[in-house]
């Protein structure tokens, strides 16, 4: 198996010769697109682009909320290990001066760039994008992202604009008539035009801001998004015998002017599902606002023939609810907010490069050159990501161990996927680790606003929720946690969630208390409480 390894590094590194990485990440981006099955999805770019690369079906996020997640995945550490649950911990000050993926790049020849949304802005990222540990060049924000929540959308000729949800405008109506997202992606063209003559590879990170709210996009996209074709998810309730700890009251949407304006009872009462179809009808509609800017980035790659030789990774940093257990935003522990679509295209390896760009040495590996996308349903996590990175450009990184992962400055808590990709260009079994790890905090037993349930910050988390999820099962044990010490008490159970996939995969029916699952919840107990280096293939070592 090693010597297998080391046959599938050594290979692609035959293949990419120090290769370019584009980074998309897509802000609050669930598996709505076309290339994951999604029928209400109109994406025809990314499903473009799909079609040469390895589509992961089981990708998943270790925390939903933008902060924890980026940071976690660009460094390759869980929430655990950077005890970063907020907005308001940098891990160089606060934990560790732990090595991110751009930095690690940099450190070994690269120019690295980020462009819009790659770091939370803000105290997590010590209000630099971690720069200029990260990046080459200074990080680009769009001017117009001051105006994110300005009152701009239009309700009725005779009523002033408000600072709504839904909120589909008119572009040359806009302040500076742009919008962020069309900022970000002219920025990234600009610099990839600026690369062509440059003797040194560059990574760059391109953060796209929607669908995060507000549902602020052009309202030309509404057209691919009849409101007849959107349904409110069934069942539409919260269950009874699902603790009210797992609930996360969508404290933002209910901050905006035309969610406001429906008097909602706090926490329980639900939207009204004319409202909501037309909250899902514009989360979509972003989507494909989105996915045509992809579109032209990538369309930028292949007029300047950068493409052939540069890695496309598209993901996000965590799901949406769209109504599912009557829920709303990120904020939870569901599929619908963890799972996350993760798309890697390599030229000469996923899809095939033009034949004047390849070796004659690498005309005779058939098994690399692919015309169709490959659907790989191995369960993987976004702390992956770094050492997939590192994998290709043929600088890796060590597996963190149990041991050093709070203190080493180099190594990661995932491992690379470029196995998995290999096996299934050649349609082999590839053995692989059967589970992902995520998490929530709670800073208390019921639903609130102050503090708030779904952003509490690090002083105010009372509890823990923890969730194991398998092919088949999702796990989650809600825990006490003290705040100044980092640990959860797993001698005191608050609550516990378990979903049988199998017969349920909307994850309605909590089966944690029935007899005839008892032996599989201690069994995924077991491993939640162990953690993820137990459950690496056995051919990983530390």
């Amino acid at each position: 198996m090693l010597l297998t390894l080391c046959f599938v590094n050594c290979f692609v590194w035959s293949i990419a010769q120090r290769q370019n990485f584009i980074l998309i990440i897509v802000d609050d981006l669930r598996t709505a697109l076309g290339c994951y099955g999604d029928v209400n999805a109109y994406t025809p770019n990314i499903d473009r682009l799909a079609g040469e690369s390895a589509i992961f079906s089981q990708a998943f996020a270790q925390q939903a909320l933008c902060a924890p997640s980026r940071n976690s995945f660009l460094t390759s550490r869980r929430p655990d290990v950077l005890h970063l649950y907020d907005f308001y911990s940098y891990w160089r000050k606060d934990i560790g001066n732990f090595t991110t993926l751009p930095q690690h790049l940099k450190n070994n020849g690269y120019i690295t760039k980020s462009i819009g949304k790659v770091f939370h802005p803000g105290i997590s990222s010590n209000n630099s994008d971690d720069s200029p540990y990260s990046w080459s060049e200074t990080p680009f924000h769009p001017f117009t992202e001051r105006y994110k929540d300005a009152p701009v959308c239009q309700t009725n000729i005779k009523i002033l604009p408000a600072q709504n949800l839904v909120c589909p405008v008119k572009v040359t109506s806009m302040p500076n008539r742009t919008l962020p997202d069309i900022e970000i992606l002219k920025e990234a063209k600009y610099f990839i035009s600026n690369q062509t003559g440059s003797t040194n590879p560059f990574f760059l990170a391109v953060g796209f801001q929607k669908p995060h709210i507000p549902f602020k996009y052009p309202e030309k996209y509404l057209k691919f998004h009849p409101l007849y074709k959107f349904k409110v998810p069934k069942p539409y309730k919260w269950f009874k015998n699902v603790d009210h700890i797992a609930y996360n009251p969508w404290n933002d949407l209910r901050r905006r002017e035309d969610v406001a304006s429906l008097n909602l009872e706090f926490p329980w009462e639900r939207i009204p599902k004319s409202f909501a179809k037309l909250i899902i009808q514009s989360y979509y509609a972003s989507v494909t606002y989105i996915d045509d800017l992809i579109g032209k980035l990538i369309n930028q790659l292949e007029m300047l023939s950068i493409r052939q030789n540069t890695t496309v990774i598209l993901m996000s940093d965590h799901g949406w609810s769209l109504g599912e257990h009557a829920l709303w935003a990120k904020y939870n522990n569901y599929d619908v907010t963890l799972r996350v679509p993760l798309i890697i295209s390599i030229p000469g390896f996923t899809f095939e490069r033009p034949i004047e760009n390849i070796k004659n040495s690498e005309k005779n590996d058939k098994f690399n050159l692919s015309n169709d996308h490959v659907i790989i349903d191995s369960i993987v996590e976004l702390v992956d990501i770094f050492p997939t990175v590192a994998d290709l450009a043929n600088i890796t990184i060590p597996i963190c161990s149990n041991k050093n992962a709070h203190i080493k400055t180099t190594c990661s808590e995932g491992i690379t996927l470029m196995p998995l990709i290999r096996a299934a260009l050649k349609k082999e079994s590839q053995l692989w680790k059967k589970v992902a790890f995520g998490q929530y905090p709670r800073p208390s037993i019921e639903p609130s606003m102050h503090p708030n349930s779904d952003e509490p910050r690090l002083n105010e988390i009372k509890a823990m929720g923890y969730t194991i999820r398998t092919n088949r099962y999702r796990y989650t044990a809600w825990l006490p946690f003290n705040s100044e010490t980092k640990t959860a008490d797993w001698n005191h159970i608050i609550a516990e969630e378990l979903y049988d996939y199998n017969t349920d995969k909307g994850e309605n029916r909590n089966v944690a208390f029935l007899v005839k699952y008892s032996k599989i919840k201690e069994k995924l107990k077991i491993l939640l409480q162990r953690g993820p280096r137990y459950v690496l293939p056995h051919n990983f070592n530390f």
